[in-house]
C-alpha cells in the first residue's frame, strides 16, 4: 500500500513523546530528505475550511504551502497573571518544513520566523486565532509579516495562515517552583500557507 511522504513524516514526528530538559533550545532535527532535488511545485490550492476572520487579505495571491513538522516548546515559570502561579507558558516554535514531495524546504523558530533553504526569511506577528476544531491542538492563525529579506523564496510573502494543527499544546504535568525553567517539548504539525501581495 501506498502512503504518501508526508503521511509518513506526520505520523513520525507526533510519535516521539513530550521531552523534558533543562538544556538550551536546539535546532530543529533535519529530516533524510534535505539532500533531495526539489521538485516543481504545483501551484497550491487554496484551503477550504479557512475560517473568516483568518482569511489573507483579498489583494493577496496563494504562492506557497508546506508542512511544519517538529515541536512546541514551553517553559516552567510564573504566570504573568498570577506570579504566584505556575503554569506552562509558550517560548518558541521549532520545526522543519517540507513541501508537497517531502523535501525540506526551510525552517520555523521564534520570532516567529521562517526561513527558506535560500536564507530569505520573513517574521511575522499575530493577526488573528481561533481555536483548532480539535482540542487537543494549538489555534490556527493568520499573521502579517512584519519584517522580510529583500531577496529570496520567503521575500515577497505578506501573510501566513497556520491551519490543520495537530496536537502541540501545553503539556498536562506538573509545573511549580520546583521545576522552574524547566523547558518541555510537544510534537506537532500544521499547514502553513503563504501568500504575496499587497499588506
Amino acid at each position: 500500500m501506498f502512503i504518501p511522504m508526508l503521511s509518513l513524516v506526520r505520523a513520525c514526528a507526533l510519535s516521539i513523546p513530550v521531552a523534558l530538559s533543562f538544556a538550551s533550545l536546539s535546532t530543529a532535527a533535519t529530516a533524510s530528505t534535505d539532500s533531495a532535488p526539489a521538485a516543481v511545485l504545483p501551484t497550491p490550492t487554496l484551503p477550504a475550511d479557512v475560517p473568516h476572520v483568518l482569511e489573507a487579505p483579498h489583494r493577496q495571491q496563494l504562492v506557497l504551502k508546506a508542512l511544519g513538522v517538529g515541536v512546541q516548546i514551553y517553559t516552567c515559570g510564573p504566570s504573568k497573571g498570577d506570579p504566584q502561579q505556575y503554569i506552562w507558558n509558550f517560548t518558541a516554535p521549532e520545526a522543519s518544513l517540507f513541501d508537497a514531495g517531502g523535501h525540506r524546504l526551510g525552517k520555523h523558530y521564534a520570532g516567529p520566523t521562517w526561513e527558506a533553504n535560500d536564507g530569505s526569511k520573513i517574521v511575522g506577528v499575530v493577526k488573528a486565532h481561533v481555536d483548532s476544531p480539535a482540542q487537543s491542538a494549538i489555534p490556527w492563525l493568520l499573521l502579517t509579516t512584519k519584517s522580510s529579506t529583500s531577496i529570496g523564496t520567503f521575500a515577497k510573502v505578506r501573510s501566513v495562515q497556520r491551519l490543520h494543527t495537530v496536537a502541540g499544546i501545553a503539556p498536562s504535568m506538573p509545573c511549580n517552583a520546583g521545576l522552574a525553567g524547566r523547558t518541555a517539548r510537544v510534537p506537532y504539525t500544521a499547514d502553513y500557507y503563504f501568500y504575496e501581495g499587497v499588506r
